[in-house]
């Protein structure tokens, strides 16, 4: 059975951001990822989570400035002076709370120029953080219009490219969905190089049950190709989030 994390940034909105982990906790995760926990004191989180015994599986850069701000400023040239303090502000919380993996975002940009800055941001992040794990995400044309990043092929290519033992593919079988439209082609094309996986559903980014993306048999593929990391539901919950938690629980 996969292990569940919970995406507290998308779910248990019902609550204030610091009681969600206890949420969480209360519904039977063990682990949670935050998108950008930067408006929050990081001393704060972190004793939540040792309180709560949680995991803190992931957090992306950039910080701070998210709301209505940039996707990220990896493969944007001439930020790279912009991504690398971001990014080292990233590293610190990502010290603080314990987390696992750091997704670095890309941004909006394209063309040649962006993908040797992307190349270029991504090799020196890696040599700037050795010990923690690193995750670049192809994320859809339809819900981040103008992202660099929205092919999972050019991220392999990327990430072999760079040859960092701490570069791996953030899988999200949403955005695998609406890029490829085959979520299993695409998990079996890529699986070796997945650092981290998340889920909702393909009809309104949901809940992930079962619907044109089959997650019962995807949770069975994973189980099957022996990745053990976690697979954290990041999706919008269509009522309570507490309600809709069959898919956790093997009732998906």
């Amino acid at each position: 059975m996969p292990k569940f994390a919970a995406n507290l940034t998308f779910t248990f909105k019902e609550f204030p951001f610091i009681e969600r982990f206890a949420e969480a906790k209360a519904a039977g995760f063990h682990a949670v990822e935050v998108l950008f926990p930067y408006d929050e004191a990081a001393s704060e989180i972190a004793r939540k989570l040792k309180m709560l015994d949680l995991q803190m599986v992931l957090i992306n850069t950039p910080p701070p400035n998210w709301a209505g701000g940039e996707r990220g400023f990896a493969a944007v040239p001439s930020s790279e002076e912009r991504f690398r303090k971001d990014f080292k502000r990233a590293l610190r919380f990502a010290d603080l709370l314990g987390a696992q993996h750091v997704h670095i975002m890309a941004g909006n940009a394209s063309g040649a120029e962006a993908r040797a800055t992307f190349v270029s941001n991504l090799t020196w992040a890696a040599q700037e953080a050795p010990n923690m794990s690193l995750t670049i995400e192809p994320i859809n044309p339809v819900d981040m219009p103008g992202y660099f990043l929205n092919d999972f092929d050019e991220a392999a290519r990327i990430i072999a490219e760079i040859a960092a033992p701490n570069l791996g593919l953030q899988f999200d079988a949403y955005h695998a969905h609406v890029i490829t439209g085959d979520v299993m082609a695409t998990w079996e094309a890529h699986k070796d190089i997945v650092r981290h996986i998340q889920v909702a559903g393909a009809e309104g980014r949901h809940e992930p049950i079962k619907g044109a993306i089959d997650y019962p048999a995807f949770f069975r593929a994973v189980d099957e190709s022996g990745y053990d990391g976690w697979i954290s539901g990041e999706y919008h919950p269509k009522g309570r989030t507490e309600e809709g938690l069959d898919w956790m629980r093997g009732g998906a």
